[in-house]
């Protein structure tokens, strides 16, 4: 399938020299939350952080450095996701569907790029400080703190109750907003956490 908007990786390890280049700002949010990360992770241990913005997902990796050696963008958001495919306040199960297809296929292109880096033994873990990620998380239910972890299964569980909306059951009931942009937010998050993949999110403060 052709990708008119590729995903794009920087900043890689000598072994991936020639990748694509793209700018970042330093301290762009994905940055930050992999450097939150990396003070509270083991040394040695690929640390990384995400960002779910409304037009683009930036995720930034390393080890053992005060910057990311590893920056990817996505052209995937929110924003972008219910502009492109939602119709309605509440997505119907056509436009999940639809959807869902497109976000995989640029998720998978992310994954593609980023695989082969973590050593065996590893997996991603992001941190994030994303206000739109903590809603899903509140919605989810999970407890407010400091830090806060959105598991996979915890997730699905959240995007399951959106698809019985869509198929029809009062979002009140759900206890979920008539929102197509929280929609897009939680099926890239969903597309993101099954395909890089990762089966954990930390989710943080703003510093």
């Amino acid at each position: 399938m052709n990708h008119p908007s590729s995903p794009s990786l920087s900043a890689l390890p000598a072994a991936s020299a020639h990748a694509q280049q793209h700018s970042l700002a330093a301290d762009d949010p994905a940055t930050r939350s992999y450097q939150q990360a990396q003070r509270n992770g083991l040394p040695g241990a690929w640390s990384c952080g995400l960002h779910l913005g409304p037009h683009q997902v930036l995720w930034a990796a390393g080890a053992d450095t005060p910057m990311p050696s590893v920056r990817l963008s996505l052209p995937l958001g929110g924003e972008r996701t219910a502009r492109q495919f939602f119709r309605h306040a509440v997505p119907t199960p056509l436009e999940l569907e639809n959807a869902i297809a497109v976000v995989e296929d640029e998720v998978h292109v992310g994954h593609q790029q980023l695989q082969g880096l973590l050593p065996g033994g590893q997996v991603w873990a992001p941190w994030s400080a994303d206000a739109a990620l903590h809603d899903l998380a509140t919605l989810a239910g999970v407890p407010p703190g400091a830090q806060r972890v959105l598991t996979l299964e915890v997730m699905e569980r959240l995007f399951s109750r959106l698809a019985a909306v869509a198929e029809g059951r009062p979002a009140a009931h759900e206890g979920l907003p008539e929102d197509p942009v929280f929609a897009g937010t939680l099926l890239v998050l969903r597309e993101l956490m099954h395909h890089l993949p990762f089966a954990t999110l930390t989710l943080m403060n703003r510093p």
